[in-house]
């Protein structure tokens, strides 16, 4: 073995012997250190599997059809109406001359009675009492209460058809000019016929109004009803159809159809009414055509009425805001000139102040009974 191969052999050696040495006192520092604190993390919360109760949806019972009249007579009978302030001015006389009849006749013409009506009332009275030679108010009421019942025709069809096909829903249209409270009745009627026990949707085809839908919605979830709605200045028409669809899949048997209040004497507005009842009329009947009045307008009321008969058949009548400043002659005139019944009135601002007419309960009302 040369020098060289010695002299290699060697500084391996010395190398193996530094580097073990390193280890072990690498080893032997460590095993001195202390061990470092164990760090606890925080506790996190377990999820709650628990399925949550539903939350149960509060929706209003409305107050039942039979006990709205006997109310609203009570109200009706307590209002300062010209038509009831006559009857009571006539009843109350000592002495009836021509001059009190003469008064009596311009009051109820003037509360909207109409000329025709009024002349026909005040001949048959005047001939009734003075065949019976009757003095006695009592007697005298009867027979004026006889007369006015008779007036109103209490022999009329005042039912709301709700007839319709297997499968499809009765579509009852409400038609009139702004401001006569046809959204509100809308939502009033739905009410009613919940309490009946019917099945309900909206269709909000006012889609000229912005507020409209937004109100029809708010009376829906008061009573759980759904509306379809449309994007403001939608075709009205596709709104209502939509709507008649959504009630014929959800199988409700009713669908109201809130439609745009329009001025009678807008021709090309009145055309497009006749249009969503005929686009309806693809789908399912409509059974009725309401046609919603503000009583206290008195003859531009019944202008109203005479046109949009002519366009979408009205099948009835509505009589809003028949309280305190109303002229309650208008119930005889209105049925008159359309050969249709009054189908409802309203007497007030509250949510179940709308009531199916009826002609006894409306006269004793008129007569303060």
């Amino acid at each position: 073995m040369d020098s060289n191969t010695l002299l290699i052999i060697v500084v391996a050696a010395l190398l193996i012997a530094v580097v073990g040495g390193v280890a072990v006192v690498v080893r032997r520092r460590q095993r001195e250190l202390p061990a470092a604190p164990r760090r606890e993390l925080p506790e996190q919360p377990q999820p709650d599997l628990r399925v949550a109760a539903p939350v149960e949806e509060r929706v209003e019972v409305p107050e039942a059809p039979d006990s709205r009249m006997v109310r609203l007579r009570r109200r009706l009978a307590g209002s300062n109406n010209a038509l009831a302030r006559a009857l009571a001015d006539l009843l109350s006389s000592d002495r009836i001359d021509d001059a009190t009849w003469d008064d009596f006749e311009t009051t109820l013409i003037t509360s909207d009675l109409g000329v025709a009506p009024t002349t026909e009332l005040v001949t048959s009275l005047r001939r009734t009492l003075a065949v019976e030679g009757v003095s006695d108010p009592s007697r005298a009421r009867e027979v004026l209460r006889s007369e006015l019942v008779t007036m109103v025709d209490p022999g009329m069809d005042r039912t709301l058809k709700l007839d319709h096909p297997e499968g499809v829903p009765a579509v009852v249209m409400l038609v009139g000019v702004n401001g006569t409270g046809k959204t509100t009745t809308v939502g009033k009627l739905a009410r009613m016929l919940i309490a009946d026990g019917h099945t309900l949707l909206f269709g909000a085809a006012d889609t000229f109004r912005a507020a409209a839908a937004e109100q029809l919605g708010t009376w829906g979830e008061r009573v759980g009803v759904q509306t379809i709605r449309g994007d403001e200045g939608a075709d009205p028409a596709s709104v209502a159809y939509r709507a008649v669809e959504a009630g014929i899949a959800q199988g409700n048997d009713v669908v109201l159809i809130d439609t745009a209040g329009r001025l009678h004497t807008k021709v090309g507005l009145m055309d497009e009414l006749g249009k969503v009842k005929r686009v309806i009329e693809k789908l399912a009947p409509v059974t009725e055509v309401l046609l919603v009045i503000d009583a206290t307008t008195g003859q531009n009321g019944l202008a109203q009425a005479r046109v949009f008969a002519e366009v979408v058949e009205v099948t009835g009548i509505v009589l809003t805001k028949l309280d305190g400043s109303a002229k309650g002659g208008i119930v005889i005139q209105v049925q008159r000139e359309l050969g249709v019944p009054v189908k409802y009135i309203g007497l007030g601002e509250g949510v179940d102040d709308l009531a199916p007419f009826d002609a006894d309960n409306f006269v004793a009302g008129l007569l303060g009974e």
